[in-house]
């Protein structure tokens, strides 16, 4: 593998979409830092893309704490210039309107969308002096529509797709590519395989009902490797038999 001389930065380095995305760009011979709440969650992950001669490095990370990503950032980029950096925390929660506390409701915004202009800024940071680098934003179904019992979690999705659209507006003329991603359907991991077999029996999850995280982590790839006079900004995705 030809390692690359930059670096790759993921806030929410989770289990399913977040080690996707570090596994297919460590592929690639980047520098992968990932940064989550619980940072020893990530050494599994290290030691598999180590195992493959990737280059991946683990943090915690709050991502509400602005010192914290501040720090974070720093780190990604004092290892090798940083090139890319990609926000994917969820904090995807469902509570009926007047069972959402004034707690939840901040918690949940602090976590998605507080904490995505938090990246995306300290990210810029180091990008404009190098003239460009892409910066990727995870968004949900929620980001466009609020749906019964997530009034917390929609707002705080559609502030973030706000955010990347004023974001890439401003900076995508200095050459820096903003997207944000539109994930329209379940993952296919086992907290969501359990929740649909709870609602509906192990007969729900057909074919084509669920994505799988390497087909998200390709997508991300794939928007950081197109020509800059044909720029996505917002995509979604969704399994081919997916109803919408």
């Amino acid at each position: 593998m030809e390692q690359r001389a930059a670096s790759v930065a993921i806030v929410g380095a989770g289990d399913f979409i977040g080690a996707a995305i570090a596994r297919r760009f460590a592929a690639e011979g980047y520098l992968v830092h990932g940064g989550r709440r619980q940072g020893e969650k990530l050494q599994p992950l290290a030691d598999e893309i180590a195992s493959t001669n990737g280059r991946f490095v683990g943090h915690s990370l709050d991502a509400r704490d602005e010192t914290a990503v501040r720090a974070f950032i720093a780190a990604a980029d004092s290892s090798a210039p940083l090139e890319v950096c990609i926000f994917n925390v969820g904090a995807n929660v469902n509570f009926p309107v007047l069972e959402t506390t004034e707690r939840v409701f901040r918690k949940v915004w602090e976590m998605a969308c507080y904490a995505g202009f938090l990246t995306a800024r300290e990210a810029a940071s180091v990008m404009l002096p190098r003239g460009g680098g892409s910066i990727f934003f995870t968004g949900a179904t929620a980001s466009l529509r609020g749906g019964k019992g997530y009034a917390a979690f929609a707002s705080a999705k559609a502030g973030l797709r706000a955010t990347a659209q004023a974001m890439a507006r401003e900076l995508g003329p200095q050459n820096i590519h903003v997207a944000h991603l539109v994930i329209d359907s379940g993952v296919d991991t086992a907290w969501v395989r359990q929740r649909l077999e709870a609602s509906g029996g192990a007969e729900a999850i057909t074919p084509g009902r669920l994505m799988e995280p390497s087909s998200i982590a390709e997508t991300y790839w794939q928007l950081h490797r197109q020509p800059r006079d044909a720029w996505t900004h917002e995509l979604d995705l969704r399994p081919f038999g997916e109803t919408w």
